[in-house]
This record gives C-alpha cells, sequence and structure tokens, in this order.
C-alpha cells in the first residue's frame, strides 16, 4: 500500500514548522526504519454458533484454541494480534436464540475479541436485550452510523496501541437494518449512510488522533465490483467511495461470503485452498464466511508508515468433507484436528445442555429435502417455502400465503423433524398475521412484493396463488385456481415482520382488516408439520404457480 496520507501531510507540517511534529497532532510512537508485524483475526455472521455441529464441526471452544496458538506464534515472532467481528451475533441456532446469545458472547470474551461492530440481526431482540448482550460484553460495540434521538448509539470507533502503532478501528452497520431489521425494535433509531459517516469519521482521526493504521470493522456486504443489487451499497462502494488508501483495511460481514478472488471475480474456494482478498481503491477488503467455520488471518508488516499485507488466510475450523471409503460415504476432517479448549468448553457445555432439553423432541418426519439454502431460497420457489407458507395460510384460514425468503434460515434434512429443526428454520420468533383486501388491492401489494428482486431477503415464497412476473408487473394472477376478482376479497398471511414494513413490504398493519394472531411462526410451522407428518415433499414442490419473464 502506499504510503499513509497522514504520515505525509505530518511530515509537511513538520518541515514547514521546522520543528519535528506539530502541536496539534500526536507524536508517532513508532521507530524510524523498524519494521513491526501486525496480525489481524476476523470472524463475522456467528448467528448463534457457540457450539459445534452434529459433526464436529466449528464451535467456540475450537475456535479460542485456534486463536491462542495464533496469538502465541506470533508474539514469539515479536508481533502483535486484533481480533475482530463484523457482526450479527445473533439468530440462527435455538440453543442461543432461546437463551439471548448469553453463551456466545461469553465464549467471544472467553476467546478474547477486541471489538465488534452491530449486524442487522444484533436488532432482532428488543433493545432491552441488545443493552444487556453490550453488557456481557469485555469488548466494545462500534458503529459510526446508528442514531437514536440524535445522537449516536455507540461509539464510531476504537484506539488500539500494538507496540507503538496506533490503529483505529472504525464500526459501520448496513444501513438496510432500517429495512430488514424488526421495525417493532427500531423504530426510534437512525441508520445513516456509512460511506459519509465513514468519511467524515476518518478525517476526524486524522485531524486528532493521527492514527497509522485505520481497519473499518463492517456489516454491509461484499458485492463484486459494486454491484449490490437490491441490496444497500457494501464494503466495494465504500472503498471506492473515500480517498485512496484512507482505510488500509475492510473486515466485512453480513453477505456471508468465503471472500477469495480469482482477478476480478469470486474464486471457486473450498476449505484449506489459499484465499486472496478483494483490493479496492488502495484497500484490502475481507470476510471470513458465516458460523465460525473459518478464522481469517491477515498478517501485516509496519514500516515508515506503510501498511503492507504479507499473507491472508481462511482457516478452517474443524471442517470436513465427504469421501467414499469401501463404497460408502464418509466425513474427514479437511486440516488437522483442532482440539477443543477445556475451559471454554466447559464454561459454554451447561448453556448447551439447557438448550438441548426442550429441543429434541421429535414432531414430524419428511420423506425427502425440505429446501431452504439461503442461495437457493432468496431466489426460487422451494418446497420450505411453500410448506411455510401453506401452514400459514391454513392456520389463518386464508386464501392464500406470503413468506419472506430471508425468514427461511435452513433446510430440513430428510428423515426425522425435531423442534430444533423448526426453530433452525424459522428462528426470528415473528408473529402469524393477515389481512383482508379487495382483488384491486392485491394486485397493487403483489406488484410490490412479487417483483422484489431475486438474491435478497425480500424474495417472495407464495402458497394458494400463482402468477406471471415479468418487467416489475404481476399478471395473469389466480388464486385458489380461479382467476382473481377484483372486486371479491380475499385473506392472505404475512410474517409480522413484513407486515410492519420489513424487507420494503408495503406497511399493512394500520389496514383496517388487519389481524395481529399472536400465534408465533415457529410454532404454526411446527404444528403443521405434527399433523400432516410424514410430509411428502412432492406435495410441496413449486410446479410453475410463479413464472419469471
Amino acid at each position: 500500500m502506499k504510503l499513509k496520507n497522514i504520515a505525509l501531510s505530518a511530515l509537511t507540517m513538520a518541515i514547514a514548522a521546522g520543528c519535528a511534529t506539530t502541536d496539534q497532532q500526536p507524536k508517532h510512537e513508532w521507530k524510524q526504519d523498524k519494521e513491526y508485524n501486525i496480525t489481524i483475526l476476523h470472524t463475522n455472521d456467528n448467528h448463534g454458533n457457540f457450539w459445534q455441529n452434529k459433526y464436529g464441526e466449528r464451535g467456540m471452544a475450537a475456535r479460542a484454541t485456534l486463536v491462542n496458538s495464533i496469538r502465541a506464534e506470533v508474539k514469539a515472532e515479536g508481533g502483535s494480534v486484533l481480533l475482530l467481528s463484523g457482526g450479527d451475533i445473533n439468530t440462527g441456532v435455538p440453543e442461543s436464540d432461546l437463551q439471548d446469545a448469553e453463551p456466545d458472547f461469553i465464549g467471544m470474551n472467553m476467546i478474547g475479541y477486541d471489538a465488534m461492530t452491530l449486524g442487522n440481526h444484533e436488532f432482532d431482540n428488543p433493545l432491552d436485550v441488545l443493552a444487556k448482550q453490550e453488557g456481557w460484553a469485555n469488548f466494545p460495540f462500534i458503529s459510526a452510523n446508528i442514531y437514536k434521538d440524535g445522537k449516536r448509539m455507540f461509539d464510531a470507533y476504537k484506539i488500539f496501541n500494538k507496540e507503538g502503532i496506533k490503529i483505529a478501528v472504525i464500526g459501520l452497520t448496513t444501513e438496510d437494518t432500517a429495512k430488514i431489521g424488526n421495525p417493532e425494535y427500531i423504530s426510534e433509531l437512525e441508520f445513516r449512510d456509512p460511506k459519509v459517516e465513514a468519511k467524515a469519521i476518518i478525517a476526524e482521526l486524522k485531524a486528532t488522533e493521527n492514527p497509522d493504521v485505520i481497519i473499518a470493522a463492517t456489516h454491509m456486504g461484499h458485492y463484486l465490483n459494486g454491484d449490490n443489487g437490491s441490496n444497500a451499497p457494501g464494503d466495494v462502494q465504500l472503498a471506492r467511495y473515500l480517498n485512496e488508501g484512507d482505510l488500509d483495511m475492510i473486515v466485512g460481514g453480513h453477505s456471508q461470503e468465503p471472500l477469495c478472488m480469482e482477478g476480478a471475480e469470486y474464486a471457486k474456494f473450498k476449505p484449506g485452498q489459499d484465499c486472496t482478498p478483494d483490493v479496492q481503491n488502495g484497500t484490502d477488503i475481507v470476510q471470513a464466511y458465516e458460523w465460525g467455520k473459518y478464522v481469517g488471518r491477515a498478517d501485516y508488516t509496519f514500516k515508515n508508515g506503510e501498511f503492507t499485507l504479507q499473507s491472508y488466510n481462511l482457516i478452517p475450523v474443524n471442517l470436513k468433507k465427504k469421501i467414499k471409503v469401501d463404497g460408502k460415504k464418509k466425513r474427514v476432517l479437511i486440516q488437522d484436528e483442532i482440539a477443543q479448549d477445556p475451559a471454554v468448553f466447559a464454561k459454554l457445555k451447561p448453556f448447551q445442555e439447557k438448550g438441548q432439553v426442550a429441543l429434541g423432541i421429535k414432531i414430524g418426519y419428511s420423506d425427502g429435502l425440505l429446501q431452504g439454502d439461503r442461495d437457493v431460497v432468496r431466489n426460487n420457489p422451494t418446497n420450505l417455502g411453500r410448506l411455510i407458507a401453506t401452514a400459514h395460510m391454513q392456520r389463518a384460514k386464508a386464501d392464500f400465503g406470503i413468506m419472506n425468503s430471508g425468514g427461511v434460515r435452513a433446510s430440513i434434512e430428510a428423515g426425522v423433524i425435531t423442534y430444533k429443526d423448526v426453530l433452525t428454520v424459522q428462528p426470528f420468533g415473528n408473529i402469524l398475521t393477515y389481512v383482508e383486501m379487495s382483488g384491486a388491492e392485491v394486485m397493487d401489494y403483489l406488484n410490490v412484493v412479487a417483483t422484489k428482486m431475486k438474491d435478497s431477503g425480500a424474495f417472495a415464497q407464495f402458497a394458494g396463488i400463482s402468477m406471471t412476473v415479468e418487467n416489475g408487473q404481476v399478471s395473469d394472477v389466480k388464486i385458489g385456481g380461479k382467476a382473481m376478482d377484483m372486486s371479491k376479497s380475499y385473506r392472505f398471511t404475512i410474517p409480522s415482520f413484513n407486515a410492519a414494513g420489513g424487507d420494503g413490504y408495503p406497511k399493512i398493519m394500520d389496514h383496517a382488516s388487519f389481524v395481529n394472531t399472536g400465534y408465533v411462526d415457529a410454532e404454526v410451522l411446527k404444528e403443521y408439520i405434527e399433523a400432516n407428518s410424514p410430509i411428502n415433499v412432492a406435495d410441496f414442490e413449486p410446479k410453475n404457480q410463479m413464472v419469471y419473464k
């Protein structure tokens, strides 16, 4: 990277003043011509994965061993380590969700995180839960662009001193949180443009702190070449918006990518392979996928104001691959096994056991995969999307059902279905709501909702209705197999999150016929599976009910 602008400007002022430094800016503590080693470790989008999965992958106890091993290695070589999180600690694993992510924050404390930015899923719960989580954490929550009553809700940045090198870490949160966060909890909050806030903070830092290195810990998403589609601008556009080299590094999250590049395209990365970060406008951009599957490791040198990336790796945390042994599939470790840290394991085990008691209950059976994988359900109608919408529709005695794909968080494998499976699919605790509208009102509503872009959580799943979507308009709408009558009244279901305007859906809570049933979505799905087991997945397979042109 180029010599830091701040170092050059400080030098220019010093020469003009005829002295070594100015009175206005703090002195640099590092020594001229000495090379320093700084390692940045990072994770993002933990989503409740404090414990290893059923295959022994991931988990904070193994992560602790890995991080401590790297710390010891770097320290022995005279270097320093900074550990950052790109946010979204909340939501995704029932054992964590039922305990307000307390085990996750305990684990992060024990691992020794230095700071985390706020993700949109930090706002899935009431603000008093977020305040409780902030109290649990032994590290700062940072975000420069979240405001309440005209004031920043969190510190915009934190300063870390590593061997005399002053490192500023700025926190930034996607402005999409206003759209995809739970409207019940964020109505009093303002999520300002993080690019604008970053520019102002960097100017402030240069004037007051004179840091040697500036890093942004973000939860904004990485979109190839800045093409963010229906999402708010992400890390690429942030880097391009600033002056070249203003940010040395962006530690990201939100889009849940194993961010490895091959030229200008994403590499076909597999665990254990080499990984090259994206570089935009003089800024290294990294992201460590999701769920603690990896710890990102960026090894830098710092010399005479230059912060230079020497190596980068995504280190898998006990991830496995399938191989065939004697004609049978077997899971084997991709790299050497990382032992569980005994102290972290012992501390978190009671939380895992407490959560397991209620979750292992069998509620039904499926004869095939119910598809809810993020990359699939946000781009296509799926059998699980239709199943959920059908369960909602039936409970509310509605004519059709709508389910946002962002509320479908996992698939359900073939075989026995447990309560945990359902809560993993629907962890947010949204409430089933419905509304009655005329056919003409429904058409206006569908022209907004059914045309939401693919590859976003707003992409809608349907049951009981069919239509054609073309050029941002819907046509040939049929409800219950019959052409929609513009003057007839229809009842449809929608999660409370979307009814309140989440995902950019029209806000319908004030509609005269709006009803909040009080039924939690996961409970509705659980009871439907119990009543209709075994689930025949073929009954829910999309059969051109939705035609996209």
